[in-house]
């Protein structure tokens, strides 16, 4: 069992964001990783509210995508979250997680 990627995804309420992750059969990165069947999924969660992001596997890479539509509905909030793969043979790795910092947009946001 390997470690996860410990990696902070930072989000601004009302924003889309996107992040790819890109994987290799070897230590050199020579070698793109072989991820035909595999699927992904991610999620934030905070406390007990659950948000899924879209996530696309290509090629080595993997896209991670959590919509404008969606992040407007973040609490302002330290959160965490992570990425898990699932293999045809069933078997799940968790490749990547964190801290996940939810900021509060600016532009276009209601001022008290």
């Amino acid at each position: 069992m390997s470690t996860p990627l410990s990696y902070v995804l930072a989000v601004y309420r009302g924003d889309s964001s996107r992040w790819v992750f890109t994987l290799w059969a070897d230590a050199a990165r020579t070698e793109p990783a072989d991820l035909t069947g595999v699927t992904a999924a991610a999620e934030i969660h905070q406390g007990a509210t659950v948000t899924p992001l879209a996530c696309t596997v290509t090629a080595n890479t993997i896209d991670v995508v959590l919509a404008a539509s969606v992040s407007q509905d973040l609490a302002i909030a330290v959160s965490r979250w992570d990425l898990q793969l699932t293999y045809p043979s069933g078997e799940v790795t968790t490749i990547a997680s964190g801290r996940v910092d939810v900021h509060a947009d600016v532009t276009g946001s209601a001022v008290a």
